[in-house]
């Protein structure tokens, strides 16, 4: 098959692979339907994150069973079937909580496997993978492909910043994950939802999934943007999806006391003083998302075209054109590339 490799900074190269084959008995081989370039696989592509090796890129992923092994019950052979960046087998103990992201058995896609490919092999298919109801229709892959990473993780960031009826939330990040938990934060009721934007096509998008007001403002400034917007108090939940100490710091002075925050940025060098957070009196919660715990769900609202996150891709490209697309989203160029293997 045909796969894409990182082999260091700025050098992705689509390439001959081996095929993939069942090793354990809990494992499916899929075909990828369609795959894309997340914001976190830019870390390593910038140098931010050092590889020792070659690495297989990508985590996102809709496809066709193609094998299962002798151990799979639930996914069949010509299931589509969407499945979480993290791999979880979905009955220990802290599956069963809610946090499929640290299953005991578990481990991230983009370790060892790599989605950005033809084919893929899937372990613990039983626990990772969840099969629609029916074979989609083209129109509908891409916001199926979503809920794989982008939707899931923007939908956790909702629920642990505890957002609901009657809330203002702010959004920290336009990227596909902030852009979503704006569509999430308007599903779960929120009343006001502020997002943090310097750009006019992400700004459109975070109006049309449910933002009441757009800031241009970054660090102070947008924490006293904040405060005016709310009394001076801050904000009842924020969400935090970029992964720097700028944003998470603008986040905790962006909260109210006794406010919640819910971050998912990918965390690079951030430190946290001890003092003031004490102060602030803020619940903090996040980290890589269940996105198991949502699917089901998620999956039923795509279904129904209650909601379409599949909008954040706004670059369709060739599977054999990852590297551009991995540079349209480097520059900016675009806000999420879909790949059509």
């Amino acid at each position: 098959m045909q796969g894409t490799l990182l082999y260091g900074p700025r050098d992705v190269r689509f390439e001959e692979r081996a095929d993939p084959k069942i090793s354990e008995p809990t494992d499916a081989i899929i075909k990828i339907v369609a795959t894309c370039v997340c914001g976190s696989d830019l870390w390593p592509y910038r140098g931010i994150e050092e590889l020792s090796q070659p690495q297989p890129m990508g985590h996102e992923y809709v496809g066709i069973v193609e094998d299962v092994g002798s151990a799979v019950k639930n996914i069949k052979v010509g299931d589509f079937v969407i499945g979480s960046f993290a791999i979880s087998d979905n009955t220990c103990e802290i599956c069963k909580a809610g946090y499929q992201s640290r299953c005991v058995h578990g481990q991230f896609v983009s370790q060892t496997i790599g989605t950005q490919a033809e084919l893929a092999r899937i372990p613990l298919a039983d626990g990772t993978l969840v099969a629609t109801p029916g074979r989609p229709d083209r129109d509908l892959i891409p916001s199926l492909l979503a809920a794989s990473d982008v939707l899931g993780t923007g939908w956790f960031a909702a629920d642990a910043a505890s957002v609901g009826p009657g809330k203002t939330v702010v959004v920290i990040g336009d990227g596909a994950v902030g852009l979503l938990a704006v569509l999430a934060s308007r599903q779960l009721g929120a009343e006001r939802i502020i997002a943090m934007s310097r750009q006019a096509k992400r700004q459109e998008l975070a109006r049309e999934y449910g933002a009441t007001n757009i800031l241009t403002e970054r660090g102070e400034a947008g924490v006293e943007k904040v405060k005016e917007l709310t009394s001076g108090l801050g904000a009842h939940s924020v969400i935090e999806a970029v992964g720097t100490q700028e944003s998470m710091l603008q986040a905790i002075r962006s909260t109210r006391p006794g406010g919640f925050i819910g971050y998912v940025g990918v965390s690079h060098n951030v430190k946290l003083d001890g003092e003031e957070l004490f102060f602030s009196e803020v619940h903090l919660h996040g980290g890589p998302a269940p996105v198991r715990r949502f699917l089901p769900d998620l999956i039923e609202r795509i279904w129904k075209r209650q909601i379409n996150p599949g909008k954040v891709f706004d670059l369709q490209l060739p599977l054999a054109q990852v590297a551009e697309g991995y540079r349209a989203m480097d520059e900016r160029r675009a806000i999420k590339v879909l790949l059509w293997p």
